[in-house]
């Protein structure tokens, strides 16, 4: 490495020649980079011995001395702090990389410096970052060409094309860093699974993962560890839904102790557990502290969200006085000059018809043709002439003068643009120029219809060739492109024109203020809007370019710029055909085959004046070893067109090192600034030989960032180099205004934007007056806000300041303007840190785009970079990790969202650049398919509300009660109708045969009614066609039941009291052994059936539950029985310790010797087991009292007698399910439809069509049937009214359910069946818990359910505050049913147990005679019992037991009157306490979070979210195709932080069916949180957000 010190200009010719072409091979790939460090030593070994040692730093670069704004800068900047040897050696290399690959636009060496120095800062803190998880079908790369348009101008007009890379390429040294500091030894031993975040050894080869991984990743959650339980509710792709219950035994858990001991799930997470160490690393690294100081977060308001955070002191304000206006020379009177730019292109038409005025080359370079002035001119009349005359007829032309008319002409034809602009200048027609569209999909290509749309273009001129190249429909017309107008084409090729007529002359007007022409331009948003240009403006300009380019006639002219629009257009079409120059128009497919063919063309023509960007510079010093004999002395003038990018200063002093030899004269670079408003801002005028060069400024980027000029001193880390773009434009007037606000001047010490009042500008956007006010009509003002003359001014939305001499600076453009938390920051000179950070081996020719996206309140960072096709997932990694840390060092931003997209996939501009409005569009879409992302939400969103600090726990005196009110709130209680006595006409009537004793047992109304009603049918069970497979009269019921009986106390030898299992399908041998065990005095016990197609999953629940319920017997059909014994089930679980078990198949006909009696009601008359959504699995313990009191409570509330029908669709083995499925029919003497959920898989319209056919009023279903039926019926309304299925029937249709009810499923179902008849009163729900089945149920008495909207934020401090419908942050929220007889609820603080105000959100506790007595565990949990069952309020009301249901809910008192007669109290249930996620003091509810991030893509099937170590963890089903995976992480993290203000910190997308679903169609949000801890989720993609 001591070859620090070679000076390369002094080494030989051939040797440089050598050294360039080994960069240009690194720049193109063909070489590695230690090939190249090899090869680079080999060559310069000769040569180093000789030079002195000593630092030539970057004196090759500098021209000449360049003295600053106001201080001198030393030519030869100091190196970045304490660089190794490695990285000077580097530096040097860098400093005269001149004939090699070095970069264009936003080349700098001392930039690249800085990034390294920042860089390695950050290398000594050695960061862990943790990398994304991938699957490995996830790595879909597209292909490099088949994205690519068809090429007829493609490639960039800042085409960062022709690599980037190399130029841009680290210092080798630092390259080769061990990769330790990105990723964590720990994380790589545990490369587990089928990720793909393989261990690095230093880059190369990936290891192998260990034979855990293979098995894992084949791992899908059926198979984990935690044993579940079956059902199969649903259709779709899910696995079939299962009841998940821990693999711990039952734990009865205290609500104050279940979070902590969750928790400790997740601690005990084996160690090796790979998501686990990255999440652990993702903490680690979200330590750090963030950059901007605490005093900035922002109180949480209620009425305000954020508030605006306090300035710092220490932020540079200008200090200079205000801004004098800037005057340009006097445009000169030149007495030949023409009235109008047509009469100049007459005048050479016919005295000079043989001068060439414009030469157009071939594809492969070569001089195609020369148009003369001559022709020019004839065939530019006859166009004019055919336009006026012969389209249409005489009476009724097409266009009439004034009219707008569209130049649709490719690139390589600038002959056909000319000859179509000047006819149509000269039938006074306004000509549109516009890109050639390639595809109905073109980037922008809406917008260009937009600007044709406001322009009234309905004609479009263009070129044979050009038209048989547009895309066409299958039988050949033009295709519509999306967003235009219906167009009209003329080809405008000589054979097709006809020559006027002798007396027909063109009408040629001096110049006046009609439009001339009109030029598009896009916006930042991406609308594309048309500049104006008076035929006055258009000649104006002319003259003024003249006079400060100093263009004399015959001059010969180079154009490489787009001839249409902007410099490529003033000077190449317009300005030469003032001035009678030769043009020689180079084309871009000509540039990207050839990058030396302009400079081969300035030499062949000895050319004065070269028009070019920067690309074209770097892209000339690439392939300049190819020319040896090119001389550019000719040049008077080089106009770089993009000059006002700050970073063109490095292109043009590079490329001046480069061609110096070849007659390249320092003072001949001309930078310049324009804009299609205000066309020529300033340009440089040429130099005089030997006259000293203008000065730099070397400006302090956190300066800038606040808008101040200062020169930079301390930190050369964070420096701007920017060169002047000379003085303003003759005869113009130039002010620098505040960019937003009102027009204020500014100070001379503080960038604005440029405004200017000339002659020669645009005068508006065409059809858009309101846009045009703001921008063609400024009048400044002065600081105290009064106007500074009458002259209006035009916006040039440029950026800058007006430098000593009156130069002018143009630092960035409004349009790349990012303001982030108040500071401004400018989308190029964040590219140029992300290009010098390393791209080689990741970033695709360069090709980045930025741009900031709101969200919660403040614009964010996004970088988009297209990566190369072969680099490695680490390498994009590592890169992604050190472009946040060079941004962050040098510009003190945090980037929101870092993306990389395959290479060539990001839309196009036509030149090929990167189309930054649609990129940024795809991205908010998610269309952007990313191929790596990275996300860093809490580093650089800095505006959330404070977390909220939890008072202490304690009664107060604030909680004083009075009467009925808390602290001046009504006390949130309410109650249903009494029980009461029997009001039932016709069980009054039977009283003398069933004494008082009726409502105790359930057994006694069975025999009761066998005896009074045989033949009356109780049950009938469906199948999937609909037919009644099986029925039951009250007669058979209850002799079945005996005979169930018999059959217990013989082979199952039980005593009473035992408990039984019944292990049956959804029918009625469920109900039959149900009340054969009551007879027989046993405890039953349903169970769902284990799936038989699933029995590893589904089996060890149903063993589980047969332990814990301490069961002697099984009951069951034979079916179940062999599946049982079977060696499938040996597999799963020990089959040989079953207790005994029943065929209950054929039985003989025997009775039992007696059916018993219990001694009580209190006595227990079955066990209701459960797994709840935090998958623990709870039995709870009925009473007789407490069957016939609900079942009579439902009887009143339902209206129920036994000419009744109902119809039930729900799981019949828990909760008010089972209830309604068994006993209430029983009870209440109605005949109850059974239909099992299961068969609508097969049949979907068998609920729906079982409701019309038998003509149901009141029916019971569960959200996952009402869901199937949405989803698989919505679209078939149609068939089925024509199979008459009618619903206008059904008066009820309850929902069961224990969860907060979904609004947005019952309120579709009810849209979409309405067409059906079906009365959008008729959707209620029901409510029930553990420890209360049925608390609420709509029934048929109370008002309809009422629908509130709540204020969210509010809800999350546990206030309820009702807010109008659509608020912004309102939560629709419906009643959960009507209370039911007997029935009270109060709303507690779960903490105080202390009774609160119905504003308050609070835990929703019960008092009821059909609470069950407790909980039935393993353990004799008295301590819990008590807790859930039997407790008391802390004050108020100490006598009255409560039963706590575990869910957090309000109640209101609403307007609407109930049966009484009284105001009707509603219960609004939010969600379960158990689930509630406490996220910076706040309390949130999954299914909030859940519903906004289903509502961030269209590819969300379905999602969840739980927290880990205070990370919020988002899993989201992906139904669409892979490539859509990493589209999602920006917009789920985007939408929790807008809607909820929290950030995101881990995201994770997995297959449809892989969120556990229990058979409610509750998620199961533990089971996925320990899946996923577990790492068995196989996940498609994680992505951690920094």
């Amino acid at each position: 490495m001591a070859e620090r010190g070679v000076d390369v200009s002094a080494l030989p010719k051939e040797v440089r020649d050598q050294l360039a072409e080994l960069e240009l091979e690194l720049s193109e790939g063909d070489i590695t980079q230690k090939g190249y460090e090899k090869k680079r030593v080999k060559l310069l070994a000769p040569f180093l011995s000789q030079t002195p040692s000593g630092d030539s730093g970057l004196q090759s670069n500098q021209q000449g001395s360049s003295p600053s704004v106001n201080a001198v800068q030393d030519p030869a900047v100091e190196p970045a702090a304490g660089p190794s040897t490695s990285t000077s050696s580097g530096r040097c290399r860098r400093s005269h990389r001149s004939g090699g690959a070095r970069d264009d636009r936003y080349r700098s060496d001392i930039h690249t410096e800085a990034v390294q120095a920042a860089l390695a800062k950050h290398k000594e803190q050695k960061m862990a970052l943790p990398m994304p998880t991938k699957r490995r079908s996830a790595y879909v790369q597209s292909p490099v060409d088949n994205c690519t348009p068809p090429d007829t101008s493609s490639a960039s007009e800042d085409e960062s094309s022709l690599h980037h890379q190399a130029s841009m390429s680290e210092v080798p040294g630092q390259s080769l860093q061990s990769p330790d500091s990105w990723i964590n030894r720990s994380l790589q031993g545990s490369s587990t699974s089928s990720s793909a975040s393989s261990t690095l050894s230093h880059g190369e080869g990936k290891a192998q993962p260990s034979a855990l991984a293979d098995v894992l990743a084949h791992a899908r959650i059926e198979n984990s560890i935690i044993p579940p339980d079956v059902t199969s509710s649903a259709a779709q792709e899910r696995a079939p839904r299962v009841d998940l219950p821990p693999n711990a035994p039952v734990r009865g858990m205290s609500r104050g102790q279940s979070r902590s001991s969750m928790m400790d799930t997740a601690d005990g997470v084996p160690v090796s557990s790979r998501v686990s160490t990255k999440i652990q690393q993702l903490l680690n690294t979200l330590k750090r502290p963030k950059r901007p100081p605490l005093r900035e977060f922002f109180m949480d308001d209620s009425e305000e969200i954020v508030e605006v955070p306090q300035p710092d002191p220490n932020t540079p304000k200008p200090e200079g006085r205000q801004i004098i206006p800037v005057k340009g020379e006097p445009l000169g009177v030149v007495s030949n000059w023409p009235p109008a730019l047509q009469a100049a292109l007459a005048r050479w038409g016919a005295t000079q018809a043989k001068s060439p005025a414009l030469t157009t080359l071939d594809i492969t370079g070569k001089p195609l043709y020369t148009l003369t002035y001559g022709k020019l001119w004839t065939r530019s009349v006859k166009l004019a002439y055919t336009l006026l005359n012969k389209l249409g007829t005489k009476a009724e032309p097409v266009l009439k003068p004034g009219d707008r008319v569209a130049l649709v002409y490719p690139n390589s034809d600038p002959g056909m643009f000319w000859v179509a602009f000047y006819g149509c200048l000269l039938a006074e027609v306004i000509p549109v120029p516009i890109e050639v569209p390639l595809s109905r999909k073109d980037a922008g290509s809406q917008q260009i219809g937009f600007l044709l749309g406001s322009c009234g273009v309905g004609l479009a001129l263009t070129s044979e060739v050009c038209l048989k190249g547009l895309p066409k429909t299958p039988n050949g017309e033009i295709l519509q492109f999306k967003g235009w107008p219906r167009l009209k084409w003329v080809v405008t090729d000589s054979k097709y024109l006809t020559k006027p007529s002798k007396d027909w002359q063109p009408h040629i007007p001096t110049a006046n203020n009609d439009i001339a022409y009109i030029e598009y331009k896009a916006s930042k948003e991406g609308t594309v809007m048309g500049v104006a240009v008076s035929k006055v403006a258009m000649l104006t300009h002319c003259q003024a370019l003249t006079q400060a380019c100093n263009y004399s006639e015959g001059e010969t002219l180079v154009n490489v710029l787009d001839f249409k629009k902007d410099m490529g257009l003033w000077h190449g079409v317009l300005t030469s055909v003032m001035n009678r120059i030769h043009t020689v128009s180079v084309p871009y497919a000509v540039m990207k085959a050839c990058p030396m063919s302009w400079v081969q063309r300035v030499h062949l023509h000895k050319a004065r004046v070269a028009l070019v960007k920067c690309r074209d510079l770097h892209w000339a010093m690439m392939a300049h070893r190819e020319q040896r004999d090119v001389s550019l002395a000719s040049l008077r003038m080089l106009i770089v067109a993009d000059g006002a990018n700050p970073w063109s200063v490095s292109s043009c002093d590079a490329f001046l090192n480069v061609f110096q030899i070849h007659g390249l004269k320092p003072e001949v670079i001309c930078p310049c600034a324009t804009s299609p408003e205000a066309m020529t801002v300033a340009i440089r005028r040429p130099g005089v030989p030997g006259a000293p060069l203008p000065a730099r400024a070397i400006l302090s980027m956190a300066g800038l960032s606040h808008g101040v000029i200062r020169v930079n001193t301390e930190d050369k880390n964070s420096a701007l180099t920017v060169q002047d773009v000379g003085h303003v434009m003759p005869g113009a007037l130039m002010c620098i205004v505040k960019p937003d606000g009102p027009p204020q001047l500014c100070k001379t010490d503080e960038i604005g934007e440029i405004v200017v009042n000339s002659r020669a500008g645009g005068t508006m956007y065409y059809g858009l007056p309101g846009v045009t006010k703001n921008t063609f009509e400024v009048i400044p003002v002065n600081s105290s806000g009064a106007p500074i003359g009458e002259i209006p001014f035009v916006r040039s939305g440029l950026l800058g300041f007006v430098g000593p001499g009156s130069l002018v600076f143009v630092v960035g453009k409004i349009e790349g303007l990012l303001m982030v938390s108040g500071r401004r920051h400018n989308a190029d000179d964040l590219v140029a840190t992300a290009l010098a950070v390393e791209p080689v081996k990741t970033v695709y020719r360069g090709r980045i785009a930025v741009f900031s996206v709101t969200v919660f309140y403040d614009e964010r960072i996004v970088i988009v970079a297209e990566q190369r096709p072969e680099a490695s997932e680490e390498d994009s990694f590592q890169w992604m990790s050190r472009v946040l840390q060079a941004i962050d060092s040098i510009h003190q931003v945090g980037l929101y969202c870092l993306a990389l997209v395959p290479a060539n996939t990001l839309p196009k501009t036509p030149l090929g650049g990167i189309h930054v409005s649609e990129t940024k569009q795809h991205f908010l879409e998610g269309n952007l398919h990313p191929c790596n992302i990275l996300m860093c939400p809490h580093t650089c969103v800095t505006n959330l509300p404070k977390p909220r600090q939890k008072q202490p726990v304690g009664v107060g005196p604030a909680s004083i009660m009075v009467g009925n009110l808390v602290a001046g709130k009504r006390i949130a209680q309410a109650a249903g109708r009494d029980l009461g006595l029997i009001e039932d006409q016709d069980l009054v009537r039977k009283l003398c045969m069933w004494p008082t004793m009726m409502h105790q047992f359930l057994t006694e109304a069975l025999q009761w009614r066998a005896q009074t009603d045989p033949d009356h049918t109780l049950f009938v069970l469906l199948n999937a066609k609909g037919t009644a497979v099986c029925a039951a009269t009250c007669v058979q019921l209850h002799k079945r039941a005996e005979k169930i009986a018999a059959a217990l106390s013989e082979r199952g030898s039980l005593n009473t009291g035992d408990n039984v299992v019944l292990l049956y399908p959804p029918g009625i041998d469920l109900i039959a052994s149900f009340y054969g065990c009551l007879y027989a005095g046993c405890v039953p016990v349903t169970v769902r059936p284990p799936h038989p197609q699933n029995l590893t999953a589904t089996l060890p629940t149903v063993r589980m539950i047969i332990d814990v319920s301490k069961a002697a017997c099984i009951l069951t059909t034979q079916n179940l029985m062999k599946i049982l014994r079977s060696k499938e089930a040996a597999a799963a679980v020990n089959i040989k310790t079953w207790p005994t078990i029943i065929d209950t198949d054929d039985l003989p006909r025997k009775r039992p010797p007696q059916i018993y009696k219990p001694p009580t009601a209190e006595m227990l008359a079955y066990l209701d087991f459960s797994v709840s959504t935090t998958g623990m699995l709870t039995g709870v313990k009925i009473s007789h009292a407490a069957v016939s009191a609900l079942c009579r409570s439902i009887k009143l509330q339902c209206e129920l007698y036994s000419s009744r029908q109902i119809a039930i669709c729900l799981d019949p083995y828990c909760g008010l399910g089972f209830v309604l499925w068994c006993l209430c029919s029983v009870y209440s003497g109605h005949q109850s439809i059974l239909i099992p959920p299961m068969e609508l898989e097969t049949s979907l319209p068998l609920w729906l069509s079982t409701l019309s056919q038998y003509r149901i009023r009141d029916t019971f279903c569960s959200y996952s049937v009402m869901e199937l039926c949405t989803k698989g019926l919505g679209t078939q309304t149609e068939a089925l009214k024509l199979r008459g299925v009618n619903l206008s029937c059904v008066r009820s249709c309850v929902v069961v359910a224990e969860e907060r009810p979904r609004l947005a499923l019952t309120q579709s179902f009810s849209k979409l069946f309405k067409d059906l008849g079906l009365s959008p009163r008729a959707v209620s729900t029901a409510f029930g818990s553990r420890v209360n089945l049925a608390i609420c149920l709509q029934g048929t008495t109370g008002p309809d359910p009422s629908i509130v909207y709540v204020d969210m934020k509010s809800l999350r401090h546990d206030r309820v505050r009702l807010v109008e419908r659509g608020a912004p942050q309102s939560l629709p929220l419906m009643e959960s049913g009507t209370i039911l007889p007997g029935v009270r609820v109060i709303i507690v603080n779960p903490e105080t147990r202390g009774p609160l105000g119905d504003s308050h959100l609070g835990e929703v506790w019960v008092n009821s005679p059909h609470s069950a007595s407790g909980y039935y565990t393993i353990y004799g949990e008295e301590s819990l019992q008590a807790d859930h069952f039997n407790t008391r309020l802390s004050f108020g009301d100490p006598q009255t037991l409560w039963a706590r249901t575990g869910y957090l809910g309000f109640v209101r008192r609403t307007e609407l009157l109930d049966a009484s007669g009284d105001r009707h109290d509603a219960l609004f249930v939010v969600g379960s306490l158990d689930e509630t996620l406490e996220l910076r003091g706040l309390r949130y509810h999954p299914i909030d979070i859940e519903t906004s991030v289903s509502r961030a893509h269209r590819s969300i099937a379905e999602s969840a979210v739980f927290t880990w170590t205070n990370l919020l963890v988002v899993v989201s089903e992906l139904c669409g195709s892979e490539q859509d995976a990493l589209d999602l992480v920006p917009l789920v993290t985007n939408v929790v932080l807008e809607e909820h203000h929290l950030v995101v910190g881990v995201v994770v997308i997995v297959d449809p069916g892989v969120i556990p679903i229990n058979s409610r169609g509750e998620k199961q949000r533990m089971h996925l949180r320990d899946s996923f801890l577990a790492d068995q989720l196989d996940p498609i993609y994680v992505a951690y957000n920094m």
